[in-house]
């Protein structure tokens, strides 16, 4: 039986939420009741996190109602504790994965290291405890510098056949709106480009420096499906976008744009997550799509993606490679 896969979602144990609270400047928390906390970012709106984001078992009932068989956890990549100096950050990226590792199933562990001074030997003992593979902030492969620092962990990652997850980072300094702008802000105006920019970088560079490193990229790599045809019209790297060792996770993506996605890529190299409970569960959790199996979209690219299975249910190659047309609304 084929592993439904939920890619994509994030935990606050409330020992973490504890750790984060005395520290004294963002990203930092201020409990606010006896199941609730602020958390409050640098240049950005405060988040409210109650017992649906901190309880563990509220998302238990809810993968089990949607048919779904794990959830993969990111660490709280967007925050940027990864970021912080080496020593904060291995302190605070502890806390989430002992505590992660600890709600067993049926969640799954992403892990991350300090992204100032990545250690192949924090990968290494991720890896040995159990982590997925790993997830790093899109800044992290976002340049030809960034992708040299963490050049070693991602070999070591490449040797041991475990897969990368690019996740948003936090926006950078100066392309904030400020702590006043909408919620929404950075995750539509910010994030988005970040991906695109990772994504570009890995076409470019990434998959000739590392070309066994299976990759997912969150949120549809920002959109990078849907760019092919201008990819196309530049001379960029088409057969490299369509490669099977990437992977396009949906979170925040509705029925068009994972429509739309699916005739770029194929609908094989597209992996279901829900950013939960950042991003609020849908009545059905998977999106409904419009000649797309939901069962399909959890599972064959996420098992490829997480074992390197080659998937006896995939498609035709004519099927797989679609045409670069892109369909005008396929609601």
């Amino acid at each position: 039986m084929p592993i439904t896969t939920d890619l994509h979602q994030h935990a606050w144990p409330a020992d973490f939420l504890t750790a984060l609270e005395a520290r004294h400047d963002g990203p930092r928390t201020e409990r606010t009741g006896e199941t609730s906390w602020t958390l409050r970012l640098p240049n950005e709106p405060d988040c409210q996190l109650g017992e649906a984001e901190v309880d563990a078992d509220w998302r238990r009932g809810g993968l089990f109602a949607a048919g779904i068989d794990r959830a993969l956890l990111v660490p709280p990549l967007a925050i940027g504790i990864d970021s912080l100096p080496a020593d904060d950050a291995r302190e605070l990226l502890a806390a989430w994965h002992d505590a992660s590792f600890a709600l067993g199933r049926p969640f799954g562990v992403w892990g991350a290291v300090a992204a100032r001074d990545p250690r192949v030997a924090d990968l290494e003992d991720l890896l040995a405890r159990g982590a997925v593979g790993l997830s790093v902030p899109a800044s992290a492969i976002a340049d030809a510098a960034s992708i040299e620092r963490f050049g070693p962990v991602l070999e070591a990652l490449q040797r041991a056949g475990r897969p990368l997850f690019v996740h948003p980072a936090p926006p950078a300094d100066g392309q904030t709106g400020g702590s006043d702008v909408a919620s929404w802000w950075p995750a539509v105006a910010d994030y988005p480009g970040q991906l695109l920019r990772a994504w570009a970088t890995w076409l470019d560079r990434g998959m000739t420096l590392f070309p066994d490193l299976r990759v997912g990229f969150a949120a549809l790599a920002g959109g990078g499906p849907l760019m092919l045809e201008r990819l196309a019209a530049r001379g960029g790297p088409v057969d490299a976008a369509r490669s099977d060792r990437l992977v396009y996770e949906t979170s925040s993506f509705g029925a068009r744009a994972i429509a739309q996605a699916a005739q770029a890529v194929g609908v094989d190299r597209l992996a279901f997550g829900s950013d939960r409970p950042v991003v609020a569960a849908t009545d059905q959790h998977v999106p409904l799509v419009a000649g797309i199996d939901r069962t399909r979209l959890c599972t064959v690219a996420a098992e490829r993606l997480l074992d390197g299975a080659a998937d006896a249910r995939r498609t035709d190659a004519t099927e797989r490679d679609a045409p670069l047309v892109l369909v005008a609304d396929a609601a």
